[in-house]
């Protein structure tokens, strides 16, 4: 059975509708139910048509056969070697190690955020008359609480930040030039 050949687009083409030149055909959407031929129906009523071949499609399958490709051409070969090699790499003390940093920091700092998040909802429904009461000037506690949180995010951030460059960035480095070298 010969391959469909496809062409991929080149340098500054696109395939989208809105991309193609002014005058050129454009594709027609998929027929309407009524002009696919049914077998034991008959043809509807309309303007005259050619008849051209189509090839069969599965009944309840959405994509003719010839636009499917096999599996193995999908697929990557069965011998490569990268899949151990991470495997290798996942399984290590150096990764684990790197993992239960990542985990030791954002598990608890998550956790804080969102007891600190839920705590001020929680006292906004529970206490609106604490809430309002006025700190200084038109500030009152929900607002104060409420700007407390953007701070609290960019505290997270700069302390998320400085975690990963202190303990763990350079360990994922050094795996990762490691596990670089094992795909060579």
């Amino acid at each position: 059975m010969p391959q469909q050949q496809t062409s991929s687009p080149g340098q500054g083409q696109r395939f989208d509708w809105w991309a193609a030149p002014a005058g050129a055909p454009r594709a027609e959407g998929p027929k309407p139910e009524s002009a696919w031929p049914v077998p034991g129906r008959p043809a509807a009523a309309g303007p005259a048509q050619p008849a051209q071949a189509a090839p069969p499609v599965p009944s309840g399958h959405p994509v003719p056969p010839a636009r499917l490709r096999p599996v193995a051409e999908v697929a990557e070969p069965a011998g490569d070697g990268r899949t151990e090699v991470y495997r290798a790499v996942q399984a290590s003390e150096a990764f684990q190690e790197i993992r239960r940093g990542y985990r030791a920091f954002v598990f608890p700092a998550g956790g804080a955020f969102l007891g600190w998040y839920l705590m001020y909802v929680a006292a906004q429904a529970v206490a609106p008359a604490v809430m309002r009461s006025q700190v200084a000037g038109p500030v009152n506690v929900a607002w104060l609480l409420g700007l407390l949180q953007f701070a609290t995010t960019f505290l997270l951030t700069w302390l998320y930040a400085r975690n990963a460059r202190t303990k763990r960035d350079r360990a994922a480095l050094s795996l990762r030039w490691d596990t670089q070298d094992q795909l060579r």
